[in-house]
């Protein structure tokens, strides 16, 4: 029977002719029929995904060098594009769209043999925190079916969690990928923005979106960023920095400097048992060594605000080219002008939630509101960058809860938009500010369901963001 546990046993396995990319394959496809329920996957691409295992299969047979992700079985987020592959965001106004080329990120890890099995549901447009706002269907947590799995990239996370696919893409616009790996218990990283080119990741807030990953463990979370990141020529605002070997650089015996806010771990709306975890994890780390210290900050209340009114402006922009006209969701109706085509389009192909941020977002961007919404919350966002940096000069690390709740039962927010809001408190701060974050499963609530740790680090400071994950989950046995 085929077991994964890593990218590096995997290989090995390979490498003894125990096991074939072929038998890999018709693992994880048995596994995502099995496991159809759960919603995870719009689409599994089973023949394709066969044929490629069989020509890996004979390269190796050959002699032929392999690539670092050879025969890894990869699935995607519905808002990554893969060359004549739907892509769709999980909405109707995208329904029957083939992608007419690949994401860049996607380009790379082809390039590096592996096997994309399908593509994931998810939020639709990647906007939401339950995954329940897809046009295909909510996604079911596999830990306990009666809880969300959180979102908006909640298929990526289920279908690393539910054993359906090695390693997943997802994108986090304000935690998309955190706070499902959270809910699910798996590592889930953010890189730094423009660590990771954008092109051919649809847009919800072009200054927030990064493509993010999720695995079982570090190490693969490493191997597939060292894929992925790097220049690119057709994203302007992707880094030129030279990209390290994260897979061989994880092993530290150094000792971090870790600054956390009691603001936010005394927050009202911290679960109690995710706060005396957190406040047990900073006792535990300085037994160990490691410098870890309260540092204020005053700014918390005003981060989930500033994010909301920034990225639905942005969103506002970003999808207005979805008008029926291009592309897309077109309406039948008959006998009406331009203007109301526009609005019937529009109307029957988006969904509740990305109706609700649209309009949101012109709202803060007209011209008598711009002043008081758009550009007060471009300072908190400046203030917040600028106070970020000057903690994260004297510390390599800022500690906090992912979410402030497990996860819920679904159904449980649908009803009160602000609530599902702020419950992004401590993950869009990384998103604002551009820098890495990661989300580290670490601990088990009361109810059964596990949580995570997050940690951010400076800008392009990935390599140690992994080293103290690595570190912390194999202190915990993990």
């Amino acid at each position: 029977m085929f077991e994964f546990s890593s990218v590096e046993q995997y290989h090995a396995q390979l490498k003894k002719g125990s096991v074939t990319c072929l038998q890999a394959a018709e693992h994880y496809l048995e596994k995502a029929e099995a496991c159809k329920h759960l919603n995870a996957f719009i689409e599994v691409y089973r023949e394709e995904a066969l044929q490629a295992a069989r020509v890996l299969d004979d390269m190796r047979k050959k002699g032929k060098p392999t690539g670092k992700l050879h025969g890894v079985v990869i699935a995607i987020k519905d808002v990554i594009c893969h060359k004549d592959h739907p892509v769709s965001a999980a909405s109707r106004i995208l329904e029957n769209f083939t992608s007419l080329y690949s994401a860049v990120a996607v380009e790379r890890l082809l390039a590096e043999e592996a096997i994309i099995i399908g593509r994931l549901n998810c939020d639709e447009f990647a906007m939401g925190s339950s995954n329940e706002n897809s046009a295909y269907g909510k996604v079911i947590n596999p830990i306990d079916e009666t809880r969300v799995p959180g979102g908006s990239s909640g298929g990526s996370a289920v279908a690393v969690k539910a054993g359906l696919c090695m390693l997943s893409l997802g994108s986090d616009t304000g935690g998309s990928v955190r706070q499902p790996a959270d809910f699910c218990g798996i590592p889930g990283l953010k890189p730094t923005y423009g660590r990771i080119s954008r092109y051919g990741l649809l847009a919800y807030a072009s200054s927030f979106d990064q493509i993010g990953i999720f695995a079982n463990n570090i190490p693969d979370i490493a191997l597939a960023l060292e894929v992925m990141a790097g220049p690119d020529e057709y994203d302007s605002t992707v880094s030129q920095l030279e990209v390290p070997q994260y897979s061989s650089l994880l092993n530290t015996d150094k000792k971090f400097r870790f600054a956390y806010f009691n603001e936010a771990l005394d927050h009202p709306s911290l679960d109690p048992e995710i706060a005396a975890a957190l406040k047990n994890q900073v006792k535990a780390l300085q037994q160990a060594g490691h410098t870890v210290e309260a540092v204020e900050f005053n700014l918390l209340d005003y981060i989930v605000p500033a994010y909301y009114v920034l990225t639905t402006a942005e969103a506002s922009s970003n999808l207005s080219r979805y008008d029926g006209v291009k592309y897309g969701h077109r309406t039948a109706k008959a006998g009406i002008d331009l203007t109301r085509f526009y609005e019937e389009s529009r109307s029957e192909g988006f969904g509740k939630e990305v109706k609700r941020r649209i309009m949101l977002g012109t709202f803060v961007l007209s011209a008598g509101y711009y002043d008081a919404y758009f550009t007060q919350a471009q300072k908190v966002r400046n203030l917040l960058c600028r106070r970020t940096a000057a903690i994260l000069e004297s510390y390599d690390f800022i500690m906090m809860p992912t979410s402030p709740v497990p996860a819920f039962k679904s159904g449980e927010k649908m009803d009160d938009p602000i609530a599902m809001y702020l419950a992004d408190i401590y993950t869009v701060m990384a998103n604002l500010v551009g820098c890495p974050a990661i989300s580290i499963p670490l601990y088990q609530h009361s109810n059964g369901m596990p949580f995570g740790l997050q940690l951010m680090a400076n800008r392009f400071n990935e390599v140690p963001l992994l080293q103290v994950s690595n570190l912390l989950l194999q202190a915990h046995g993990r």
